[in-house]
């Protein structure tokens, strides 16, 4: 339904990457919106989109999916707090993805944009932040990946949000699962 958040797992070797890196089977997230009585995805992949939801179940591998919701969805996602987040979200429509993950508002990747609604629009902090050195990057998949976009150079103090931050969240409640 409108506000649900939903998780798959992703084909890129980044997505790869960030699987192996948050220890999860999760790679990509993005919010469900009711528009016109259609279900689309609000996602951030080049660029931030409006993706049809079954678009976008095809992209998953296995075309398998979670869905999770608010657990007091019924009480904080009222038609005021949705509406607040779709125009909320209308900033990031069309921005760069954020193949940095940094935590600016000039880029955005997937999880960044699903907490940051949720945090502005509806005043709901889905899990807490980390910074990149928290995560696993001692594999060498990680680990090239992360030399071939910062050099030497990695932001390991770097504010993030991760996929499988969210799908872990408290907050949270799994309404569907096609694993």
């Amino acid at each position: 339904q409108d506000g649900d958040i939903i998780f798959q797992t992703s084909e890129s070797p980044q997505c790869e990457a960030v699987r192996i890196a948050t220890n999860s089977k999760f790679s990509h997230c993005g919010i469900i919106y009711e528009i016109n009585g259609n279900l689309f995805v609000f996602e951030a992949v080049q660029p931030v989109k409006l993706t049809p939801l079954d678009d976008w179940i095809t992209h998953g591998r296995n075309k398998s999916y979670v869905v999770k919701r608010l657990k007091n969805a019924g009480a904080v996602l009222t038609p005021n707090t949705l509406q607040k987040m779709k125009d909320y979200s209308q900033q990031f429509n069309g921005k760069e993805y954020d193949s940095f993950f940094e935590w600016t508002d000039s880029r955005i990747y997937c999880s960044e944009l699903v907490w940051k609604i949720y945090k502005n629009a509806a005043n709901v902090e889905l899990s807490k932040l980390q910074q990149l050195k928290d995560f696993n990057l001692t594999d060498e998949r990680v680990q090239r990946i992360l030399k071939e976009r910062y050099g030497n150079d990695i932001p390991l103090e770097e504010k993030v949000v991760s996929p499988s931050n969210l799908v872990d969240s408290d907050l949270l409640i799994t309404v569907i699962d096609t694993y």
